[in-house]
């Protein structure tokens, strides 16, 4: 079972929420893990005064940064008497300083209070969807005013075998670490699991009703009932094979509820994400390698912006962050 051992915690500058912050502890004593709750300032322009600061940039950063450092300890005073909290002040572009900060202290978790204000309408602040593209852990964007625990999670997986070989073992192994990531969380957080897989049969509607290609309507019921039942015996393996991997103690909790759901996967999870009002969904953020500037695949952006709960996003091993610790 996947066990997180060293987390960075990320607050915005002068935020007075805890979301974040809560989450990462619980997870932290659960994984009996290392803890860091960060922040990242804005770089002081040069020859800039601010006399109530100081008559120097470096008089205005020392400043800022010890004004953040004291919000900090504020921030996880409350958490002292239960574990070990370390707390940083960053300096620079946000993601790329969070990114540099996970790539020098070798941070296996990021967990950050969504930056945007706007959930409802379905947007992530710029910054995060630079951190779910360009971070080489996985990134927890918790969701304002989140419950203290997620009652119900979805892995959100494609087990399709139509790739090529090479990306067809990258999904594999993507889909293995969704199922182990969301299992631990489930098994952590006495939750429901929820796995769904979205699934279409190739051509169903040109052979229904293309005038040149149209075929009889039980003939096409055949071939829609075969291509649904192999989607239904790749979702079930997946899930077989997840269970192997679970402790005893996890197999026993665990009985993940399946969704095989027909149509394009960024309609149909979002909206099953809606129903079932699922707290958080765990989910790749990465489908091809080896392709220039393909860093999201499309159908995960498009899911991102339409979903209202707090998301687990996670890349497949090998994935190489094009941020450098000298930018």
């Amino acid at each position: 079972m996947k066990r997180f051992n060293n987390i960075l915690c990320v607050t915005e500058p002068q935020a007075v929420g805890q979301c974040a912050i809560e989450c990462a502890v619980a997870l932290a004593e659960n994984n009996q893990a290392s803890m860091t709750v960060a922040t990242v300032t804005e770089r002081v322009p040069a020859g800039i005064e601010i006399p109530v600061l100081g008559s120097s940039p470096g008089h205005v950063r020392a400043k800022l940064m010890d004004a953040e450092a004291q919000r900090l300890n504020t921030l996880i005073a409350p958490y002292r008497a239960r574990l070990k909290i370390n707390t940083k002040v960053l300096v620079g572009t946000s993601f790329l300083e969070i990114i540099r900060e996970v790539m020098r202290s070798e941070h296996d978790l990021v967990v950050k209070c969504s930056g945007s204000q706007e959930w409802l309408g379905h947007l992530f602040a710029d910054d995060d969807m630079n951190l779910l593209r360009k971070c080489p852990c996985p990134v927890w964007l918790v969701k304002p005013e989140t419950p203290q625990s997620n009652r119900r999670i979805l892995a959100a997986v494609d087990v399709e075998d139509d790739y090529p070989p090479a990306e067809l073992k990258t999904r594999q192994a993507l889909n293995d670490m969704v199922m182990e990531l969301a299992g631990s969380l489930a098994v952590s957080e006495f939750a429901e699991l929820h796995v769904a897989h979205a699934w279409e049969a190739f051509g169903e509607s040109t052979l229904r009703h293309s005038g040149f290609m149209s075929r009889p309507e039980a003939e096409v019921d055949v071939y829609v009932e075969q291509a649904h039942q192999r989607h239904a015996e790749l979702l079930d393996a997946l899930v077989q094979k997840s269970r192997s991997n679970l402790e005893q103690d996890a197999m026993d909790y665990i009985r993940p509820q399946l969704h095989l759901l027909k149509g394009s996967a960024r309609r149909v999870i979002p909206e099953l994400a809606k129903r079932l009002e699922i707290d958080c969904i765990v989910m790749g953020t990465v489908a091809r390698t080896g392709v220039p500037g393909f860093i999201m695949g499309n159908t995960a952006e498009t899911i991102l912006q339409l979903i209202d709960c707090s998301v687990l996003a996670v890349k497949p091993e090998g994935f190489s962050t094009p941020v450098t610790l000298d930018g």
